[in-house]
């Protein structure tokens, strides 16, 4: 099994939809709430959210690959990741401009989280 591809995937488990805008959506960590999600990304093998953490650290957005989504809680539109705070505001930094569709970044990423996540 690759595990960058398991980083770069929603989980079957998470209950997400391909399709489903989730734009808006609060995104809540392991220990609290770190913003709402600015854009998302569904493209197989590169799935991930980009998330505006707002007021919590403000104008920074981070870059979440889909692996870190736990669920998914349409009733709520909130979705669950599972990483803490604190790993969320260490992230590394990401500038949607130059960031989104580059390769050294994404790798950065995915050695910051670390491959499969539980």
């Amino acid at each position: 099994m690759n595990s960058d591809l398991d980083l770069w995937g929603f989980k079957d488990t998470s209950g997400h939809l391909a399709g489903v805008d989730l734009r808006g959506w609060k995104v809540e960590a392991a220990d609290g709430s770190i913003g709402k999600v600015d854009t998302h990304s569904d493209e197989v093998g590169s799935a991930h959210l980009v998330v505006d953490t707002g007021p919590w650290i403000f104008g920074k957005r981070v870059l979440l690959p889909a692996g870190t989504v736990t669920r998914l809680d349409p009733d709520d539109n909130r979705i669950h990741v599972a990483l803490t705070r604190e790993q969320v505001k260490d992230s590394p930094e990401f500038e949607p401009a130059t960031h989104l569709d580059d390769p050294t970044y994404r790798d950065i990423i995915g050695r910051y989280y670390g491959g499969p996540l539980p």
